[in-house]
């Protein structure tokens, strides 16, 4: 309802009906927003909480979006009023101090409208709105003025500068807005392509092809010394996930696999930042991780495939198993039959990351003497699992989840004797999801190569937000700075922990 304030009735019967139909309508429109925002709080619930594994995550993202559309509708007519008439102060925080503003004065001209007198300032009120400015192409001509010499009849001039893309017209940071576009924010080149038409300039597919595929050249011996710097720890996280490639040979596409092998120190305070690397194969082959691994030597935690097993020989890898994943085997069965076994043993797990709940962020040697705590909870567990084993049918799901637990018994306790391991490998997980999302988007790589690069442009992308680096400055400084000529010597400051902008 709609309310002209300078032109009220003044009919007291009618005044007192206009305020009982306000009151019935803004009742209906709160309780429809508590409606709503108790769906909310569901739908986190369902992400955040016991029933985590049940929401998929782009599911929840969407549902959340347009619930809060329909809560901003709710509000949104009629506004709130406080008791003075006026609108309730938006609660949220300033916006940022670093952003442009500009200023626009809206003055009360002339005299006193009231009574004709003279008006001096008392003060101003100042709000502020943010807005948005479309981005811009422009064009960057560059002149090499020709020098003749009478004395000799040579000519001079400036050399020409060396372009990212041989003959081409991108710039680095042209390509770098390509590039994160496709494997940062998950638009495809045709999208974007249709994107620059809307801009007035014709980008074909293709073209934005040949830049990708250029920009890769450059950054493949950052995407090594990244790799190296990793494999260089003593402690990392391993998991795949599975990237479909087009096999133009079949006419379909078969099933590539994406390797990830992040660093995260951070929850036992440990010194080296935190980076996570790709690799890209054309299959789940023991040998892959084998390769990828070959210079490592520490703690790998995994998930439960087996390939990771042959890395133990020779005992300079050890493996750490995920309590997580132990864990969505008795929760999947728990769901599906509501077996009061499969509830007890989430009840138990539970209580191992009570106790990882109060220590993350403490040093290794503390963690590992609050862990004092875990060890009674974890051996008795052991011989309840067994026990149980025996007394249930030997074929169901709830003897594979206690089978898949016991079977790895020793690596999933290793997190008793080493205040450095996780309880499990959540970290490795966050770095996998945003290609879970690509993946979406982007519904298949286009060829082998597409995945190497998929792999290699995402290891520089995820390492540099892990940093709190913002990628597109990233990689569009270290475009400029390769195409320059940064010495080879020196990837190491091209790393996303130690770089800094080249106008610092």
């Amino acid at each position: 309802m709609q309310l002209d304030l300078a032109n009220l009735p003044s009919d007291p019967a009618m005044l007192h009906q206009l305020v009982r139909d306000l009151a019935a309508e803004m009742e209906q429109r709160d309780g429809e927003i508590e409606r709503l925002r108790l769906i909310v709080r569901q739908l986190q619930r369902g992400q955040f909480g016991r029933r985590s594994e049940r929401l998929d995550p782009g599911q929840l993202q969407l549902s959340l979006e347009d619930l809060d559309a329909d809560i901003a509708r709710a509000e949104a007519a009629p506004g709130r009023l406080t008791p003075s008439g006026r609108r309730s102060p938006d609660p949220r925080s300033p916006l940022p101090a670093h952003l442009p503003r500009e200023e626009i004065i809206l003055d009360v001209a002339g005299p006193c409208p009231r009574c004709g007198g003279r008006l001096h300032a008392i003060g101003d009120c100042i709000s502020e709105m943010l807005d948005w400015v479309p981005a811009s192409l422009r064009v960057i001509r560059i002149r090499r003025p020709k020098y003749g010499c009478r004395a000799c009849g040579s000519i001079h001039q400036a050399a020409a500068p060396e372009r990212l893309i041989a003959k081409g017209l991108a710039t680095p940071g042209l390509v770098a807005h390509v590039l994160i576009g496709k494997y940062c924010d998950h638009t495809p080149l045709y999208r974007q392509s249709q994107i620059f038409a809307r801009h007035g300039v014709d980008l074909d597919r293709s073209t934005l092809a040949n830049w990708v595929g250029g920009a890769s050249w450059w950054l493949e011996p950052l995407h090594a010394r990244l790799a190296a710097n990793v494999f260089a720890s003593g402690k990392l996280f391993a998991d795949d996930t599975t990237l479909p490639v087009l096999d133009p040979g079949r006419g379909r596409t078969k099933t590539g696999r994406l390797w990830v092998y992040a660093r995260d120190d951070r929850p036992w305070g440990g010194s080296d930042p935190p980076a996570a690397v790709y690799f890209y194969s054309p299959d789940r082959r023991a040998e892959r991780p084998a390769t990828h691994l070959e210079s490592f030597k520490g703690v790998l935690q995994v998930d439960g495939y087996a390939g990771f097993e042959r890395l133990t020989t020779g005992g300079v890898v050890v493996l750490a198993a995920c309590w997580a994943h132990a864990r969505r085997k008795f929760y999947d069965v728990h769901q599906a039959t509501g077996s009061p076994i499969a509830a007890e043993a989430l009840s138990r797990i539970a209580a191992l990351y009570e106790i990882e709940r109060h220590i993350t962020g403490q040093s290794a040697d503390a963690r590992k003497a609050a862990r004092a705590k875990a060890r009674p909870i974890i051996e008795a567990l052991e011989i309840w699992l067994t026990q149980q084993l025996g007394r249930i049918p030997s074929g169901g799901a709830l003897a594979d989840a206690i089978r898949y637990a016991l079977a790895r018994w020793p690596a999933l306790c290793r997190f008793l004797d080493d205040g450095r391991i996780d309880l499990d490998n959540n970290p490795v997980e966050r770095a996998i999801r945003p290609v879970a999302l690509g993946r979406k988007n982007h519904l298949f790589a286009g060829s082998d190569g597409g995945g190497r690069r998929w792999a290699m442009i995402s290891s520089l992308i995820t390492s540099a937000k892990l940093n709190g680096v913002e990628p597109y400055a990233y990689l569009r400084d270290v475009l400029e700075r390769m195409v320059a000529g940064h010495p080879a010597n020196q990837l190491d400051q091209l790393l996303p922990w130690t770089w800094s902008p080249a106008t610092a």
